[in-house]
């Protein structure tokens, strides 16, 4: 239906106020832009951490598989409509691009990743300060720590840690990086993002805590004696824990998210004896203590990704070699080291590149092996033999076993896909460029010609670039081309592998950030020794909204019996590969750095030479693993942090049904709202949601075809989204806005409205005066409240809910010219007016009490922290005494029981200090917390401000 300007006005203050924590309207915009359909939990959970516009930072605590990605992405989506756009995502180097496509696919945010070289490359540019671009940065904690001078510089509206837990020790001086970020981001917002946040000790909870804010508890040794030494005080800690942790149990979201299960098939198959040979030549060579081939500052890093590279294929193995001749022979010329080929290795195959990352150092450049001595030409040129003589046995394997029993695997996975009435589709992971395009070939050689997509960090072949062509013309005019051929060329291939191809071979590329949920087939040719990198790969099929269970094949090397006990340990002890979630929080969230855990592995491989040591070395190590797993402390975190509230069901219900009354509420008045401010402009499709922009208000918006973003639909092919944060979008919302509303008269068809409106039909009065104004205040956050007024010309006041069933209805302004002038209201409708903006300001600044009392009682409980420090040192001088005087009564000789009396009166004078000083610190924690509540007073009430939106003389019809 048409609606009158004072509707518009109406619908685009609504649309865009500033709300309050709390409130599922709070999350209005970004609910709406996102193209994700939302769990209630995850509603939940960013709403808790809106809530409190006092509290610092929280913890989300989802167990695994529950989408805290999506949760934080919901945060960080509201703060970008609030215009509070100073976001950084921290999170493992391994997932920054996963971040970075979430971010852009999901919630539609631009976002830049940042590493040492992006950030030089920047400032070579002359961007002055790199992280001050439009979009989420997102970075690794090692670069935030090597950054924590420059990112202090900056005040972040909102930071996201990602596994958090790896700030579990933050607490600690010794703890370098938890310094450098707590450092860096001391006084901004923050929302730490961990399955794990307690592990092998309370302290860790404590660590966490000291990231969000110092003053959450008091300092370490209070937090022992009250919750570790004998206290255990678990029910207060709770309390203390409730108002910044939020903890949901897959158990308690079932009956809403149907996750399928993973079923592992393991293929084995036996290598040639040249494949066999070449393995155990080019290992022994890795184990040598010295050699050219292996510099020694590199050695564990680059035996590492070589032995990753000997697993893969012989095609890679022959590349790496060829690299290492190459670096050998530039050696023997020039007696100098190239200063990046361990780069280059690493970039040329694909093999993670959070390698460098982890083992970076200064501004992030690796620093390369110096010549302390002169190099032995003889020996040099001997290895420079030796290599060749490899590099020749490699070129004489013309196919590998793997690869002959991968047709066997795909065979096996394609029968569980027909059975299940599965796609037929596998997605084949390897670590190597080179062993990707060695099974394309083979692949296309065996029956798959044409039937094979491939999936790099570059996707630069001339096979992709035709696919890339063929989507682009495909997609011409539409909002599926980004403008970034990377981007664009990325979701080509997943777009040709979902709708022509049936197998897509990817390297780690395609791991982060690519969503493959209509595929069920996981292969994993090469398997990473990091099990964090092995779950990022099957959860790009294993995630919500996959249909059916997906089958996860891996390959046993039967002569190897290093490979088949890291194979044993990812299955038996991180449950990796089956049933209904995968790896377990409780082991995987232990390993601090995938990559740590490769360099074990890895070092086992180099310095264990009989199978008797490998099985010794790898049962050292699982029995490490279960040691860490303590189930004590697991009791623990289910008592702090699992709610089992038996309405927790009913009250995600209730959660998701008022977001989708939300949603219904703001797509009725945007869609209004647009129709009225673009009708010079467009032509609308009412059944549709859609419209044809014949002409645009903005030079930067085309002309075309839009559709209004709706949950669970595609938009049309060649279709723009049309949403609240699209420039189009915003055009209507603040063109809306501006909208001039003098005072008129207006006439509402109730008696043609379709449906009944018993709260207008049965008023005594059918007409009267109508004010809207927005109350905006400035206390603890930025809120604006719309403030009706309504009376009717009895004199009877109206409440909200019937002001806003006025603009239900289709009005019609009456003309001056029609009607006579409108004439002007008694002063009853201005008392009445001023009498309610007062009363709403008053229940607001009551409201805001609330968080204040709510945080003078944890400066109140942090106070007494400090005094529990206080006192447990004396208590602890006065154990010294005690012990000193046992020491005393020992005593053997006159030495002995002089040095025993000399350290019991030195106690005691300490013993007397601590004592006063018990007063002194009590006085001065005493000011230092009155002194914080008294900022908090200030700031509760800092101003307020009415703008005056419009009058109406209303008539009902």
């Amino acid at each position: 239906m048409p609606i009158t300007d004072y509707h518009a006005k109406y619908f685009a203050y609504e649309l865009t106020r500033q709300r309050r924590g709390g409130d599922v309207g709070r999350l209005t915009q970004s609910l709406f832009d996102a193209s994700v359909d939302l769990n209630p939990h995850q509603i939940d959970a960013a709403l808790f951490a809106l809530q409190n516009p006092l509290v610092k930072g929280v913890i989300l605590a989802d167990e695994v598989g529950l989408g805290k990605t999506i949760e934080a992405a919901l945060v960080l989506a509201q703060y970008w409509a609030e215009r509070r756009r100073r976001l950084i995502v921290v999170c493992p180097a391994a997932l920054r691009k996963q971040w970075a496509n979430e971010l852009a696919e999901k919630f539609h945010l631009p976002t830049q990743v940042l590493d040492a070289r992006t950030y030089r490359e920047l400032r070579k540019q002359g961007v002055a300060d790199p992280f001050d671009q439009p979009g989420v940065n997102v970075i690794s904690y090692n670069f935030a720590a090597r950054m924590s001078e420059k990112l202090r510089l900056t005040p972040w509206d909102l930071v996201v840690f990602d596994e958090a837990h790896k700030l579990r020790n933050a607490h600690r001086d010794s703890h370098r990086t938890g310094q450098a970020i707590k450092e860096a981001f001391g006084a901004c917002n923050k929302l730490l993002l961990t399955a794990t946040p307690l592990q092998n000790s309370l302290m860790e909870l404590y660590g966490l805590s000291t990231v969000i804010d110092s003053q959450l508890f008091g300092d370490a040794l209070s937090f022992r004696r009250q919750y570790l030494r004998g206290g255990e005080d678990l029910e207060g800690l709770k309390d203390r824990l409730q108002e910044f942790t939020k903890r949901t149990l897959r158990k308690q979201v079932l009956e809403y998210i149907r996750y399928t299960q993973r079923r592992a098939i393991t293929i084995p198959f036996a290598p040639s004896e040249d494949e066999l040979r070449l393995y155990h030549l080019v290992s022994a060579y890795l184990q040598r203590e010295n050699s050219y081939g292996v510099p020694h500052q590199q050695r564990h890093l680059v035996t590492l990704v070589v032995r990753k590279l000997l697993a893969s294929s012989t095609s890679a193995i022959i590349n790496t070699l060829e690299t290492m001749i190459d670096r050998l022979k530039k050696l023997e010329q020039t007696h100098e080291d190239e200063d990046n080929w361990l780069e280059k290795l690493i970039g040329s195959e694909d093999v993670e590149d959070d390698f460098l990352d982890e083992a970076a150092d200064g501004e992030g450049d690796y620093q390369v092996e110096q010549l302390d001595e002169p190099i032995q030409l003889d020996r040099l040129r001997g290895e420079i033999a030796e290599l060749q003589q490899y590099l020749d046995l490699a070129h004489r394997i013309t196919e590998d076993a793997k690869s002959e029993a991968l047709l066997n695997a795909l065979e096996q996975g394609f029968s569980h896909m027909t059975e299940m009435g599965a796609e037929r589709k596998a997605v084949i992971f390897t670590e190597s460029r080179r062993t990707q395009d060695y099974l394309l070939k083979y692949l296309e050689r065996h029956g798959y010609l044409g039937k094979v997509a491939t999936f790099s960090g570059t996707n630069n072949s001339s096979t992709t670039q035709a696919i890339y062509k063929r989507w682009l013309t495909r997609n011409e005019g539409s909002d599926q081309i980004t403008g970034s051929p990377a981007v664009d060329r990325r979701t080509a291939i997943i777009d040709h592998f979902r709708d022509d191809a049936e197998i897509l071979i990817a390297t780690e590329a395609a791991a982060e950030g690519v969503n493959l949920q209509f595929c069920s087939l996981v292969v994993n040719y090469d398997l990473p020794w990091n099990p964090q990198r092995v779950e990022q790969r099957i959860g790009r099929c294993h995630r919500y909204g996959q249909k059916f269970d997906v089958v996860v094949i891996n390959f046993l090397n039967q002569k190897n019996e290093a490979d088949r006990r890291v194979l044993e340990l990812l299955s038996e002890k991180f449950h990796l590969f089956d049933g209904l979630f995968g790896a377990s929080d409780e082991v995987l969230g232990r390993i601090e750095s995938g990559v740590d855990f490769e360099k074990r592995i890895a070092a086992i491989y180099d310095t264990c030479r009989s199978q008797s040591e490998i099985e010794q070395a790898f049962n050292d190590l699982q029995k490490e693993l279960e040691e860490s797993i303590n189930r004590r402390m697991q009791e623990t975190q289910e008592k702090l942090l699992e709610h089992f509230d038996a309405q927790i069901h009913d009250l995600l219900k209730i959660q998701r049904e008022r977001a989708e009354q939300q949603l219904d509420w703001v797509s009725r008045l945007f869609w209004q709202l647009t129709r009225h401010q673009l009708a010079p402009f467009a032509t609308f499709d009412e059944n549709r949601l859609a419209f044809e922009l014949n002409e645009s208000p903005l030079t930067k918006v085309p002309t075309g075809f839009f559709e209004l973003i709706r949950k669970g639909e595609k938009p049309s092919e060649h279709a723009h989204l049309y949403r609240l944060s699209h420039p189009l979008g915003e055009y209507v919302l603040d063109t809306g806005r501006r909208l001039e509303t003098p005072v008129t008269e207006m006439v509402f068809n109730l008696s043609g409205h379709e449906a009944k409106l018993s709260a207008l039909q049965n008023l005594p009065e059918k007409s009267g005066w109508l004010e809207l104004n927005l109350l905006e205040l400035q206390s603890f956050q930025r809120e604006e409240h719309l403030v009706f007024t309504a009376i009717t010309d009895a004199g009877q006041l109206l409440d909200e809910e019937q002001c806003e069933l006025f603009f239900r209805l289709q009005g019609e302004v009456l003309s001056n010219d029609a009607d006579g002038p409108v004439h002007q209201p008694g002063r009853q409708l201005s008392e009445t007016v001023t009498r309610q903006l007062d009363a709403r300001l008053s229940r607001l600044l009551d409201e805001n009490n609330e968080y204040f009392q709510r945080e003078r009682t944890k400066l109140e409980a942090w106070a007494d922290d400090q005094l529990v420090s206080a006192e447990q040192k004396l208590e602890d001088t006065k154990a010294q005494i005690k012990e000193a005087k046992r020491q005393s009564r020992l005593a053997g000789s006159v030495e002995d029981q002089k040095s025993a009396q000399e350290a019991i009166k030195h106690l005691s004078k300490l013993q007397r200090r601590q004592r006063q000083e018990i007063f002194d610190v009590e006085d001065e924690i005493e000011a230092r917390r009155d002194a914080l509540i008294d900022a908090l007073e200030r700031q509760m009430h800092q101003s307020s401000s009415t703008h005056h939106l419009f009058r109406i003389r209303w008539r009902l019809a």
